[in-house]
């Protein structure tokens, strides 16, 4: 698996996670509120923020998207009132490169790619667009690093999509996710990611349409590479995406709980520097149960383990029963070897 650089962050295998946090349209075509989820996605310690590019008429027909529990409005007539212009999209970018976080940005059809191609360091695509394989040649032919979403989708798929993009851009990441809003935890399915891994051999993500921050810890620990999660202000905001975005305050306990799960990945089973003195004292020693003559011939009730664990150890217990005692021993002592022949 090769390592693609999204900005001046490397994502792979043996890379940190990359974090995004969705902006979305949670700004509801607010400049100061937009400004304001940068900042906090940058105090939470997120790697990136992500917004999105609509053209409602490049990307829906008026009257072919039908109403959603997630909306109060048609979407398009949302996409008409909350939608970011291109300007906007360029303040906000100057506005990360200022506060230094990544901007990213998913554009919703052909022509919002090639409008927002010098603004991203990489393409995000949403699953509604994996199989749209005319939209995705172009972008993919536009030279940046790819990150493509496969909810709603079977392998077979994933698999067109990804054969047919490799030959054009070799720079693709894969986002195990799921598109209910919010999703049946049933349905995450965490299992796939490290499948993922295997048949495709480039980085998996996990994006996550649940409530709260459990099964991003869960991907992470499963070998998720990216994690990207919607961010809201504040959750009491109506919106399309409301039902699945966490606060600032859930993103920074997303980032550090990350950076802690991945600190505590690694596979080798040793004793560590912290544990030696704790077992010194924790682990069991032979001790007597009885005073035992110089001469006595070392019978099971005559000893046992106890704490601490600087004598002789608890597993050699069985060798010391038959020998006989050298000197005489004080009940309760821990016993040594040259106590014996």
């Amino acid at each position: 698996m090769i390592d693609i650089k999204i900005g001046n962050r490397a994502v792979g295998k043996k890379q940190p996670c990359f974090i995004i946090a969705e902006g979305c349209d949670n700004h509801l075509g607010d400049m100061d509120t937009a400004k304001e989820m940068i900042r906090q996605a940058k105090a939470c310690g997120a790697d990136a923020i992500k917004f999105q590019h609509h053209l409602p008429d490049e990307e829906m027909l008026r009257d072919g998207v039908p109403m959603s529990g997630n909306f109060n409005m048609p979407l398009y007539d949302f996409l008409k009132l909350y939608a970011l212009s291109l300007d906007q999209h360029h303040v906000l970018k100057a506005y990360c490169d200022e506060i230094g976080i990544i901007y990213l940005c998913t554009p919703f059809s052909k022509q919002a790619a090639i409008e927002i191609q010098d603004l991203v360091p990489a393409f995000k695509i949403g699953s509604g667009e994996l199989t749209d394989l005319p939209t995705l040649k172009v972008i993919a032919g536009l030279g940046k690093p790819v990150i493509l979403s496969s909810g709603m989708s079977v392998v077979e798929e994933i698999d067109e999509t990804i054969n047919t993009l490799k030959p054009i851009n070799a720079q693709l990441m894969l986002m195990n996710c799921t598109s209910e809003y919010p999703p049946k935890y049933e349905d995450i399915n965490l299992g796939v990611i490290q499948k993922l891994e295997e048949r495709y051999d480039i980085p998996i993500g996990h994006s996550d349409h649940t409530p709260d921050i459990y099964t991003c810890f869960g991907a992470v620990a499963m070998g998720a590479k990216l994690i990207e999660k919607h961010l809201i202000l504040d959750r009491r905001q109506p919106g399309p995406d409301q039902s699945v975005s966490i606060e600032p305050y859930e993103l920074y306990q997303l980032v550090h709980g990350i950076r802690k799960i991945e600190a505590a990945m690694g596979s080798e089973k040793s004793i560590h520097e912290l544990e030696k003195p704790i077992r010194a004292w924790a682990h069991r020693s032979v001790v007597s149960l009885v005073n035992i003559p110089a001469g006595a011939t070392i019978l099971p009730e005559m000893i046992w383990t106890k704490r601490p664990g600087t004598g002789i150890p608890a597993r050699k217990m069985e060798d010391i029963i038959g020998m006989k005692a050298t000197r005489e021993i004080q009940k309760d002592q821990l016993i040594r070897w040259e106590d014996f022949q």
